[in-house]
C-alpha cells in the first residue's frame, strides 16, 4: 500500500438523443389541425 492518490477522470455522460424531426413536424401539424378545429367550435356553438 502507498499514500499516493490516484486521480482518475470520471466517466463521460452519454450524449443527449437529438429529438426526431418527424416527430416535432407531426406534433406542429396536430397542433395547428386542433387550433382550427377549436376556432370552429367556438364560432359554430357560441357564435363569436
Amino acid at each position: 500500500m502507498s499514500n499516493v492518490v490516484e486521480f482518475k477522470k470520471p466517466p463521460k455522460a452519454p450524449e443527449p438523443k437529438k429529438p426526431n424531426p418527424g416527430l416535432r413536424t407531426a406534433l406542429i401539424v396536430l397542433g395547428v389541425i386542433a387550433a382550427f378545429g377549436l376556432a370552429w367550435v367556438y364560432f359554430q356553438f357560441i357564435g363569436g
